[in-house]
C-alpha cells in the first residue's frame, strides 16, 4: 500500500491506481451502494480513540464520544464498545444512547437550550451529568428533578473567555458566545446551585471550541478553570469531577494539531502541578474521533467551463455536505481511480453541488483532470456532514457504509421519497 492520502487518515490510501478505505476499493463500494456515499473505517476511529486511552493511561479519566459530530448508530455502538461515554446535546441524541446500550452513567448532557421535557427524560434513564448553561437553567431543573422525586446530577459549564482561535461559528469559549457561566460569576452560580435541594453537584465543565489546532489556548483555559476549582471548593462546594470538554482538530489541509495522547500529556503535568492530578476527569472529543475516518464518494456529472471559472458539477452537495458552505471548510478532493487524473492534462474547477444555491460547493480552485462519470472522494467527512445533513431541495440523505476489516457493512439504506414525506400529511 501506498502513503495514505493524508498524514491524518492512515486507513485511506491507493493500492495501484484505486483509492481504498482498509483495503476496500471504492469503486467497488460505490458500484454496489451508489453515490454519494461515506465510508467509514472503524480501523481509523479506534485508532484516534488509542491516543486518548493512552494519554490518559492509570489515570481516573473517562472519555465521552461527543455524537454531534456522527450520530449514526454503527459509529456509536464502536464506541460504547470501546468503553465511551456520550456527551450529547438533544432528547434525540439520548435515545440514541439509549439505542446502541450505552452506559447511562457515562452520559453527559450538555447544550443551552434544554427543554423540560428532555430534562424528564434524561433523569429518568438516569444519567451521570447534565452540564448547566445558565442559572434559569439551574432553577428549571431543580423544578422538574422536584417533580420527579429526584436529584438532578450537576456541572456548571464555565465560559473563561478564552480565545481558541478556531472559526467564530465553533468557538465557545469568549465572553460573546451564548454558551456557559461567565468566570466572574461561576462561584455565585455554584452557591446558588448548591441551595437548590434537588440539584446534586458533581462537576464543573468547560469547552471553549471546535477544531482547535494549537496546545496553548486548552493551557489558558485549564489555569482559570482550575483557579475557580480552588474557589468554589474553598466556599465548601466539593466537586468530584473536572470536565474539559473536546475540541481538539484534524488535519483537514496544512493544520498539524497536536496528537491527542501529547497533548493531554501537557495537560496532565499542569493539572498534577496544581494538584488535581488524581481529580476524576472528563472529555468530550468528538471530530478528533471520526473527521478523518470518513469520506464522501461522489459521481462527476458534468463539466462546465466560463471565462473566470470552471465548474466540476457532482451528485453531493451542501445538504451532504454542510461545511464548506457553513464555514467556507476546506475538505481535500482526490479521484478515485488514479489513472483518470494526470496532473499535466488538470484543469482548475470549483467542485459544485447540484443544489440550487452559490453557496452550494465543496472545493474552490482544484486541479482535476476529470471525466463525467469519474469518482472523486471528499476526504475528512466523518464529522459533522452526515449529522448535519438535510433534505434540502428534497434531496435523499446518502448512504453510509462502515468498513472493519473484511467486512463492508452497510450501516444507512439512502434515503428515499418515501422516507422523507411518511409524516406529511395532504389536506382533504
Amino acid at each position: 500500500m501506498s502513503e495514505p492520502l493524508l498524514p491524518g487518515a492512515p486507513h485511506l490510501a491507493y493500492q495501484g491506481a484505486v483509492l481504498c478505505m482498509e483495503g476496500h476499493a471504492l469503486t467497488e463500494l460505490a458500484r454496489s451502494h451508489g453515490t454519494p456515499l461515506f465510508v467509514y473505517s472503524k480501523a481509523a476511529m479506534l485508532h484516534a480513540l488509542s491516543a486518548y486511552q493512552r494519554g490518559f493511561a492509570g489515570r481516573n479519566a473517562q472519555i465521552c464520544y461527543a455524537m454531534k459530530a456522527n450520530s449514526s448508530l454503527a459509529l456509536l455502538q464502536v464506541f460504547a464498545q470501546a468503553g465511551c461515554g456520550f456527551d450529547i446535546v438533544s432528547g434525540g441524541e439520548l435515545q440514541r444512547a439509549q439505542m446502541v446500550g450505552a452506559d447511562m452513567q457515562k452520559v453527559i448532557f450538555s447544550g443551552v437550550g434544554k427543554t423540560r421535557s428532555e430534562m424528564h427524560q434524561a433523569l429518568a434513564a438516569g444519567i451521570g451529568c447534565f452540564n448547566v448553561e445558565s442559572e434559569s437553567e439551574l432553577t428549571v431543573l431543580n423544578q422538574v428533578a422536584q417533580a420527579c422525586g429526584k436529584q438532578a446530577p450537576v456541572s456548571v459549564r464555565v465560559n473563561p473567555n478564552v480565545d481558541a482561535q478556531t472559526h467564530p461559528y465553533i468557538s465557545t469559549g469568549l465572553k460573546d458566545n451564548k454558551f456557559g457561566i461567565a468566570h466572574e460569576q461561576a462561584l455565585a452560580t455554584y452557591q446558588h446551585a448548591a441551595g437548590l435541594s434537588n440539584l446534586r453537584i458533581v462537576g464543573i465543565d468547560c469547552h471553549i471550541g471546535s477544531q482547535i489546532t494549537q496546545t496553548g489556548p486548552y493551557l489558558d483555559a485549564m489555569d482559570r478553570v482550575l483557579d475557580l476549582v480552588d474557589a468554589i471548593e474553598a466556599a465548601g462546594i466539593a466537586l468530584a469531577h473536572i470536565d474539559f470538554g473536546g475540541g481538539l482538530g484534524i488535519q483537514y489541509q496544512q493544520e498539524v494539531p497536536p496528537q491527542a495522547d501529547a497533548l493531554w500529556s501537557t495537560l496532565l503535568s499542569k493539572l498534577d502541578a496544581r494538584g488535581y492530578g488524581r481529580r476524576k476527569l472528563l472529555i468530550e472529543p468528538g471530530r478528533s474521533l471520526v473527521g478523518n475516518a470518513g469520506v464522501c464518494v461522489t459521481e462527476v456529472l458534468y463539466l462546465k467551463p466560463g471565462d473566470e471559472k470552471n465548474f466540476c458539477i457532482v451528485d453531493a452537495a451542501m445538504n451532504d455536505l454542510p461545511r464548506p458552505a457553513m464555514y467556507q471548510a476546506f475538505h481535500a478532493i482526490a479521484p478515485v481511480h488514479l489513472a483518470q487524473n494526470n496532473s499535466a492534462d488538470g484543469v482548475i474547477y470549483d467542485v459544485v453541488g447540484p443544489v440550487c444555491e452559490s453557496g452550494d460547493w465543496l472545493g474552490r480552485d482544484r486541479t482535476l483532470a476529470v471525466q463525467p462519470g469519474d469518482l472523486l472522494a471528499v476526504c475528512s467527512a466523518g464529522a459533522y456532514c452526515m449529522s448535519m445533513a438535510s433534505n434540502y431541495n428534497t434531496r435523499g440523505r446518502a448512504a453510509e457504509v462502515l468498513v472493519d476489516g473484511s467486512h463492508a457493512r452497510l450501516i444507512r439504506a439512502r434515503e428515499l421519497m418515501a422516507d422523507q414525506v411518511q409524516g406529511e400529511r395532504l389536506l382533504d
